[in-house]
């Protein structure tokens, strides 16, 4: 297990990117899915770094970690601001055009049809999203 604290700011979504993928290189990770991962790690760290402290700036903890047969990795996001389920909002009604459709939850959306696994949970004052991906 690999685990990174960075401040949860829009700038620092590159570094987190970067550090999961030399997780994922280690693995040869393909590029297909390695893409995918790095869409969900923008939207997710994004999300982070845009709501969970607002105004303020607080730390967030990205951990990767890697599970065998089947091969995949499991990126867990963590960060102790306010608490917010991403997953409890319905999805978007994708059948509408883009002017039809109301803001918001097109990412999240995104994420979870990316993605193998997606859980959320909320425990000691802790915001704890994780996401898994077959490799």
């Amino acid at each position: 297990m690999k685990e990174l604290t960075v401040n949860a700011v829009i700038e620092n979504i590159q570094t987190v990117t970067e550090f999961v993928d030399e997780q994922l290189a280690a693995l040869d990770c393909p590029m297909k899915a390695q893409m995918q991962i790095d869409i969900a790690i923008d939207e997710l760290f994004g999300n982070i770094a845009h709501y969970a402290y607002h105004p303020e700036i607080g730390a967030a903890t990205v951990r990767v970690e890697v599970t065998e047969e089947p091969l995949a990795v499991l990126i867990t996001f963590i960060d102790n601001g306010a608490p917010y389920d991403p997953l409890a909002n319905r999805d978007p009604d994708v059948s509408l055009s883009a002017d039809e459709r109301q803001i918001g939850g097109l990412g999240i959306y995104m994420v979870k049809k990316s993605m193998d696994e997606i859980t959320y949970e909320y425990r000691k004052g802790q915001n704890i999203l994780k996401i898994k991906k077959h490799i």
